[in-house]
């Protein structure tokens, strides 16, 4: 995966919040400083790429009951060596819920956070420097739960909070509310 261009969506990306804009800046800082940024062997931390899929009309999230964090969250996780962060969600998303037919809104960065994940056996506690996309499927599709999920759920994007009430997860709930959307769900 190259550096320079992850870099480069970066600086362009428009943080929505303070919080997101400081999570950016230290972003830009890890990836500068960390020429292996990508892979798991970076113990303080990783990058990793998530996916918040909308239904056909944008009203639900598929969420996954994650199993090690017992908690529900968007799908995603670590790359394993794609070109594109974007990519690296698509292939999270079919792997952890088997939606075959799952796209991409935009390929552009969606959201980005910065979380901590603990310590498991001999894998020490690290961040998570998580890029986010918006993607898209039908929630008519069959849903198959991996070996990482308790469980997987559409869910109301008015009902998310009592799921996980994550300022990270309300932030992507509030940019989903505000984007244009066509009959599609898809941005005019």
């Amino acid at each position: 995966m190259d550096r320079s261009s992850l870099l480069r969506e970066l600086e362009t990306y428009q943080a929505a919040t303070p919080q997101e804009e400081t999570m950016r800046l230290q972003l830009i800082r890890f990836v500068t400083t960390h020429e292996q940024c990508f892979s798991r062997n970076l113990q303080l931390g990783h990058i990793t790429a998530s996916a918040w899929v909308l239904d056909l009309d944008g009203n639900h999230v598929l969420l996954t009951h994650h199993r090690k964090l017992n908690r529900w969250l968007q799908l995603g996780g670590h790359t394993e060596g794609e070109a594109r962060l974007v990519d690296s969600a698509l292939r999270e998303t079919r792997e952890e819920s088997g939606l075959l037919e799952v796209k991409a809104v935009r390929e552009e960065i969606f959201d980005l956070d910065i979380h901590t994940i603990p310590a498991r056996g001999p894998e020490p506690e690290h961040l998570h420097y998580d890029v986010r996309f918006l993607l898209q499927a039908s929630r008519q599709a069959p849903l198959l739960v991996s070996s990482e999920s308790k469980n997987l759920a559409w869910v109301k994007l008015d009902e998310v909070q009592r799921l996980n009430p994550a300022e990270s997860m309300m932030r992507m709930v509030r940019k989903a509310r505000e984007r244009p959307s066509g009959p599609s769900g898809t941005p005019k």
